[in-house]
């Protein structure tokens, strides 16, 4: 039978028994983000001016925010705030789907900005991608954020005239197979972009959000674990606007993190209802990050009655900033010290993904760092033959 571990059992080991367990990437690379967000958004704020001159040169452009798996969801978690805070058409667009149909998503004599993200910058889609773009259409600006100063995405565009680069610190390029610290940083990046004219602005809540997040990883991780324990053979997230991307951001890291042997998908409250609802059953563990904001929370709390009225799954966890019922084990709460939107929280709710992910995949007696032992997927998609 495969050794059950806790959060402190797991940081007690060695560190020799954390690399022979596959943990000593990913674990570390999850309880770092508190301290991370914080300096990513000093990193940003360092290129406040730069940045600033970039970005107004863009003018009123439509906005891509480019990138694959996680770093798509990167995008999916953001849209809303840059949409908001830009007054402009944003949209995130999968490198993979910009590589096949790239003439389908640009209009001709059309002013864009693409912000592309990735971890390593080597990705053969992405790099793909930005060439391709670069030399059919040159008017489109492009702004690169990657978390590894030796990728291609960091190195081989530097000197042109319509591409920035923000290039994160080492610590954030996460060497687990999965994007953990990698995602909620670039998440912060994006955040803080959202507050060029003033990055000030953005401090207060990036500080909050660290504060919430440090004393909640225990938490966060002790539940996950009670989780995982109890048992579950898939996991459906739900998520309302933002909050859906980290719910697709967390789907995929119990996917990656399992090997695949626990299914996960997910879905917004309201489009459960059609169709997707089928797929829940006894054996389901049903998560649900709640918004802040009292009116969506209202629809999400009807559909977790739903669920339990109907008796498809006994299996419910929610996960909220306000409004918790404390006394409940099945609760997830984030104490903000200043109440925030929805905008700015999957940095705090993915972290449930990760924990639950870490953990599962222990249970499936899979090693976090490297949970693909048939090597079906790997740290960089690299081996893309490009057509």
């Amino acid at each position: 039978m495969q050794k059950e571990y806790s959060l402190s059992e797991l940081l007690d080991l060695p560190d020799s028994e954390q690399q022979s367990l596959g943990v000593a990437h990913t674990l570390r690379e999850i309880l770092q983000q508190p301290r991370t967000w914080r300096h990513t958004y000093q990193k940003v704020l360092s290129l406040a001016k730069p940045i600033e001159t970039f970005l107004r040169s863009a003018g009123p452009v439509d906005v891509y925010l480019v990138g694959a798996g996680t770093s798509d969801y990167i995008g999916k978690s953001v849209c809303a705030l840059l949409q908001s805070e830009w007054a402009r058409t944003v949209q995130a667009i999968p490198s993979t789907d910009l590589l096949t149909n790239m003439p389908d998503h640009v209009i001709p004599n059309r002013d864009y900005l693409w912000i592309s993200f990735s971890r390593s910058g080597d990705s053969s889609e992405g790099v793909a991608v930005l060439e391709s773009a670069l030399d059919a259409y040159p008017r489109i600006k492009h702004l690169i954020v990657t978390c590894n100063q030796q990728g291609k995405m960091a190195r081989a565009f530097q000197g042109r005239e319509n591409v920035f680069s923000i290039v994160l610190d080492d610590a954030v390029n996460d060497r687990g197979l999965a994007m953990t610290s990698s995602f909620s940083n670039m998440v912060i990046v994006a955040q803080a972009l959202a507050h060029f004219r003033n990055l000030n602005d953005y401090g207060p809540t990036v500080e909050t959000l660290a504060a919430a997040a440090k004393p909640a990883l225990p938490v966060v991780a002790s539940t996950c674990e009670r989780l995982v324990k109890e048992g579950f053979s898939k996991v459906c997230f739900l998520g309302t606007g933002p909050l859906k991307g980290a719910a697709i951001e967390s789907a995929l890291k119990v996917l990656e993190l399992t090997g695949g042997r626990v299914f996960s998908f997910a879905e917004s409250f309201l489009g459960l209802r059609h169709g997707p609802l089928s797929a829940i059953d006894g054996d389901t563990l049903v998560i649900g990050f709640l918004s802040a904001d009292a009116r969506r929370a209202a629809f999400e709390q009807d559909l977790i009655q739903e669920i339990c009225e109907k008796g498809l799954t006994s299996k419910c966890c929610t996960v909220s900033t306000v409004n918790a019922d404390k006394a409940d084990k099945n609760v997830i709460f984030f104490n903000l010290e200043k109440r925030i939107s929805d905008l700015y929280l999957p940095p705090l709710y993915v972290l449930v993904g990760q924990f639950l992910g870490l953990f599962a995949s222990l249970r499936e007696g899979l090693k976090p760092d490297e949970p693909s032992p048939q090597g079906a997927i790997t740290r960089v998609v690299s081996h893309v033959t490009i057509h």
